[in-house]
């Protein structure tokens, strides 16, 4: 009997996602924004971080400016489990609803959170595993923006040499290893791409350690790598700070920001060596969530049929992921990233998700 009322309860989430998947978003009239009181859960860093929070930050400040919601942030401090499930129950008690987690690792305690408050909508970025009618679920294509990342550095690069840091060696960091690798050789098949992590699970600190991702790419730069991608959260400033202090020494090294544009947020020095960044569009991801909630509705795409997941894939034809232009360093490439994007787009060009062997 248990077996049959679970799987019919995941039909009936199953068919309320697809009724949800014919309604689109639609702006909300300006009455219903003084209804909804949006909270925001940060991981370790919070805003500051010139990229991942910050892009859901960016997110929220643009809700605000457009419906006039109510909101509340909260940032974890000691980044365990029970911390995120409480910050969360605390948004919930108070009445705030849509509450949007900032990050995978929110993944259990949503799902805790979300059976207790079942009249409350939450929404969780870079996971989807939570299968309920009020958790949704942002997801976003980052190998393909790590590919075009890719096709920039390999042309770029005077070495052939060039490299890769991500915060943690996790399956999510490993799509944009997998993509950036893809794109590089696909370009030129002669360059080498140096992978590194700033830490292994269940050591998390690779989010937030900017010193040591400055001594892994000066160690690449040693090597003579001269383009660095980082994809770590706050710890990526230490790939630009290396790549300014080699430009002191007389070397000329290309970092590739990540998530936000981080050419908008750079120092004078910093925008100097800054190729791109790979955007991953988190703050049109929260936007769209309070959006929807503004008008009375949730996201509505099926990720998952069988597991009863909704929410929304960023992709590349979605515009959710993609490279910045800003600075101008490779508008000379346009071309050739153009046409990698049309063929990633059409399914001519297959990008993996997984690095290989």
């Amino acid at each position: 009997m248990g077996g049959k009322l679970k799987k019919y309860t995941r039909i009936v989430a199953v068919a309320a996602a697809a009724t949800m998947a014919t309604v689109g978003f639609i702006a909300a009239p300006s009455h219903a924004a003084t209804k909804v009181k949006v909270g925001i859960a940060y991981d370790i860093g919070g805003r500051g971080d010139k990229s991942f929070n910050d892009s859901a930050a960016a997110g929220l400040e643009a809700a605000k400016k457009k419906f006039g919601v109510a909101s509340k942030e909260i940032t974890v401090t000691q980044g365990t489990d029970s911390e995120r499930t409480d910050k969360l129950r605390l948004l919930a008690q108070a009445g705030y609803s849509p509450i949007i987690a900032v990050g995978f690792l929110y993944a259990g305690p949503i799902a805790t959170v979300a059976r207790e408050f079942p009249n409350t909508q939450f929404g969780i970025i870079d996971d989807a595993s939570v299968a309920a009618l009020n958790v949704t679920s942002m997801v976003f294509s980052e190998e393909q923006g790590s590919y075009l990342a890719g096709v920039a550095a390999a042309l770029a690069s005077k070495s052939g040499k060039i490299g890769y840091v991500g915060g943690v060696r996790i399956p999510l960091l490993q799509k944009f290893e997998a993509g950036f690798v893809a794109g590089v050789k696909a370009t030129k098949k002669s360059a080498t791409v140096d992978v590194k992590y700033v830490s292994e699970p269940p050591d998390f600190s690779g989010f937030n350690d900017p010193a040591k991702m400055k001594v892994i790419v000066k160690g690449m730069i040693d090597k003579g790598i001269d383009v660095v991608y980082s994809a770590a959260g706050g710890s990526g400033a230490g790939n630009f700070q290396a790549a300014t202090e080699a430009a002191a020494a007389g070397k000329k090294i290309w970092t590739i920001g990540v998530d936000s544009d981080q050419y908008l947020t750079a120092s004078a020095a910093e925008k100097k060596n800054m190729l791109t960044s790979m955007t991953k569009r988190v703050d049109n991801a929260v936007y769209d969530v309070i959006a929807n909630a503004v008008a009375g509705r949730t996201v509505n795409d099926i990720l998952d049929a069988n597991a009863g997941i909704y929410g929304r894939r960023y992709d590349l034809a979605a515009g959710g992921v993609g490279v910045s232009y800003s600075g101008g360093y490779i508008n000379k490439y346009k071309a050739q990233i153009d046409a990698a994007t049309k063929a990633i787009i059409s399914g001519k060009i297959k990008v993996p998700s997984v690095p290989s062997k």
